[in-house]
């Protein structure tokens, strides 16, 4: 990792009406670290990701991704530092009319002036990536929830992106289809260098990935941890973050009945 951070959040306030969420988030994402935000349902780990990227506005605070603030800068900057991100979101969004090859070439023909021919190899070697090759001219409905996972995936991959967003990355699969999922992530950031930045409260997801963590708490708003959750696990300082990591230990532990 880099001494300078790729992503600084400083001072973030995110709000919905008159409901504070997040108050006064502060830290950095270091480029090519492999960083997940977690915490409790209800918590603002998915509010966290959208205005990170631009998808909601923050009320006050900078996030600052590879030198531009996005949160005050031109809409023409704002636009440029985009292609520099990918986003898996939680339901692949993937389009239902589309083929497979069809959903990643869209944002290849919209933010290039390749050929058909050019895109199309492009396309294929975004579905080898994912090991997802064949399966170009199929429909998401045809796909497993896995492999729709993937093709997400593969899309999010389409422009060479600096950074790639996860949210929930593994919800809903199964732990056969979670871990191959939690293999391609670490593939990815180790092979191309991409920085990685996935939201999730799985903890088998979190301790298999995770480099470095920040939990968030909904009482506080607020950030309660940050470090090497292999760390955090048995030493943070916080009950609540000690209980979150080790709560599969305690679900394990049998019942004593009178």
């Amino acid at each position: 990792m880099e001494n300078e951070p790729i992503i600084k959040v400083r001072n973030l306030i995110a709000q919905y009406g008159e409901d504070v969420i997040l108050d006064n988030i502060t830290f950095d994402i270091f480029k090519g670290e492999v960083f997940v935000i977690l915490g409790a349902s209800g918590c603002g780990k998915s509010t966290l990701l959208r205005h990170i990227v631009g998808l909601d506005r923050a009320v006050a605070g900078k996030v600052i991704i590879d030198g531009v603030d996005i949160t005050s800068c031109t809409d023409n900057a704002f636009h440029n530092t985009l292609r520099k991100i990918g986003i898996l979101f939680q339901s692949s969004a993937l389009f239902g009319s589309m083929t497979i090859a069809e959903n990643i070439a869209l944002p290849i023909e919209e933010y290039s002036d390749l050929p058909k021919n050019a895109i199309d190899h492009l396309v294929r070697m975004k579905l080898c990536m994912v090991d997802l090759g064949g399966y170009e001219n199929y429909l998401p409905s045809e796909i497993s929830g896995g492999m729709k996972k993937r093709a997400g995936l593969a899309r999010a991959l389409a422009l060479n992106p600096e950074i790639v967003f996860f949210d929930e990355p593994t919800s809903g699969l199964d732990p056969v289809s979670s871990a191959e999922i939690d293999e391609l992530i670490l593939s990815i950031n180790k092979i191309i260098g991409t920085t990685i930045v996935v939201v999730t409260h799985e903890l088998d997801s979190i301790f298999s990935i995770a480099q470095r963590v920040i939990m968030l708490d909904k009482s506080t708003k607020g950030i309660i941890a940050e470090g090497d959750p292999r760390l955090l696990k048995d030493n943070a300082d916080n009950l609540s973050v000690r209980h979150f990591f080790n709560r599969q230990l305690q679900a394990e532990r049998p019942r004593i009945h009178n």
